[in-house]
């Protein structure tokens, strides 16, 4: 099992954070801690699910279909419609 680059990790934390806070007006910290403690960021940081080929307005897209429907699986971007 491969591992995301460090560096992208924190690209990828940040900007998603940013999304977060600006939609759902959360702390930068509880918003962070939100999306670190997701199954869609446990998905990133993996390289064999591939999510790091979407921008972080897909991850966003991801997160929030984990957080509403319970599964990132959800999302537009990974249900393969």
């Amino acid at each position: 099992m491969s591992r995301v680059s460090a560096t992208s990790l924190r690209y990828y934390d940040h900007a998603v954070t940013d999304l977060i806070v600006e939609k759902y007006n959360l702390d930068r910290m509880e918003a962070l801690r939100r999306f670190v403690s997701s199954k869609t960021h446990a998905w990133l940081e993996q390289t064999e699910y591939g999510l790091q080929c979407f921008g972080a307005p897909g991850l966003f897209d991801i997160w929030e279909s984990e957080v509403v429907t319970g599964s990132p699986l959800n999302s537009v971007y990974l249900r393969g419609d």
